[in-house]
């Protein structure tokens, strides 16, 4: 055989295997991105406008939020067992995650974003997850990723194609740990081909105390977020010291908070986040009790002496809408909480706040 001859097959040879690599990238580049036909995976051209549901939501109510407040996806929590707040130890809920498999089947042939949220059970619920400090970090990393992420993945994310999963929420005393949770992210990523995030709690900041500016700075540059392909907030600011407040004076405080005369320029502070490290930002739960002080607290839907008022949140609801609504850097929002309406749900949105939910990221003018 001629040189110019083996030359001529090398140089196919080469070819061909060039062709098939390029071809094995685009396939693989198409597999996640098209993981699943839905909005939330389109590189985020449409904004996402979601429902918490209660971890004790009902499934015919859960749909009928979605048509009641317009909404395109809906954060489905998975119960996470966790006996008491020193605990390192957890276990998936089986009756929770079989609910949760129920709803998504039905959401899947609504064509709805499904945001999946292992959504921690402490106590029997008694206690909340920003007061959990595991006692052993190690074990507690170890057990998050294969009791939780990885069940999680192979019962409900892969099989039933999740959009989007919550790698952890409000993790305040876990939250500093940004090596493990960088290495949670990557091992969440080995299976698992859809969006991921993280949902930060809120923060305060204020001019006359330095060190709750070191503290935000600190989440701010913790590399987790560098791993997220969004960054989620529960988004429960501390915005006046009234008992009720027009639309425009609580469109103020989001740009200056007056409680405690902080100052704290929330909607600064988070846009922040946006510009460090380039991702969109979600309020992850965007909430408030149907009463007065709605603004002061709004995590404690039990302040001493409040009365209900459905129309002051409204009145929050409003204000965030008008400060974000037209922001290109804000994914969107989730509403907590949905999916369940008895008499002690006081966060579930009244007749006016369902006025602006529905109309959020519609046509109306502010």
């Amino acid at each position: 055989m001629s040189k110019r001859k083996v030359y001529t097959i090398i140089t196919i040879i080469i070819i061909m295997l060039v062709s098939f690599n390029i071809y094995i990238t685009n396939s693989n580049s198409e597999g996640i991105d098209n993981f699943h036909s839905k909005s939330l995976n389109k590189k985020f051209k449409t904004k996402i406008k979601s429902g918490n549901l209660s971890t004790d939501y009902n499934i015919e109510d859960a749909l009928n939020d979605l048509d009641k407040f317009g909404l395109n996806t809906l954060n489905v929590p998975v119960a996470i067992n966790i006996n008491n707040l020193s605990s390192s130890d957890m276990n998936v809920d089986k009756a929770s995650e079989e609910k949760a498999i129920e709803l998504i089947k039905i959401l899947n042939e609504k064509d709805i974003n499904v945001i999946l949220e292992p959504y921690p059970w402490i106590d029997n619920g008694s206690k909340v997850e920003t007061d959990w400090k595991p006692d052993n970090m190690d074990e507690f990393f170890g057990n998050w990723k294969s009791k939780v992420l990885k069940k999680l993945v192979d019962d409900v994310a892969v099989p039933y194609k999740v959009d989007a999963m919550i790698v952890g929420s409000n993790f305040v005393n876990m939250e500093y740990n940004e090596a493990y949770w960088c290495d949670t992210i990557d091992y969440l990523r080995k299976d698992y081909k859809g969006l991921i995030t993280y949902k930060t709690n809120f923060w305060t900041t204020a001019v006359w105390e330095p060190k709750l500016t070191e503290d935000y700075k600190k989440k701010l540059n913790n590399k987790l977020f560098s791993k997220v392909d969004y960054i989620s907030i529960a988004a429960y600011f501390e915005l006046t010291n009234n008992n009720t407040n027009t639309v425009e004076n609580l469109v103020k405080a989001i740009q200056s908070t007056q409680i405690y005369d902080r100052k704290q320029n929330i909607k600064k502070e988070i846009k922040n986040f946006n510009t460090k490290w380039k991702k969109p930002v979600f309020f992850g739960e965007l909430g408030f009790p149907r009463t007065d002080k709605a603004s002061v607290h709004p995590f404690d839907a039990y302040q001493p002496g409040v009365k209900a008022n459905d129309i002051e949140q409204a009145n929050c609801f409003e204000a965030y809408r008008r400060v974000f609504e037209k922001e290109s850097w804000n994914l969107g929002f989730s509403v907590f909480a949905v999916g369940e309406h008895g008499p002690d749900k006081h966060y579930y949105p009244s007749e006016q706040s369902t006025a602006v939910i529905k109309k959020w990221y519609g046509n109306s003018e502010n």
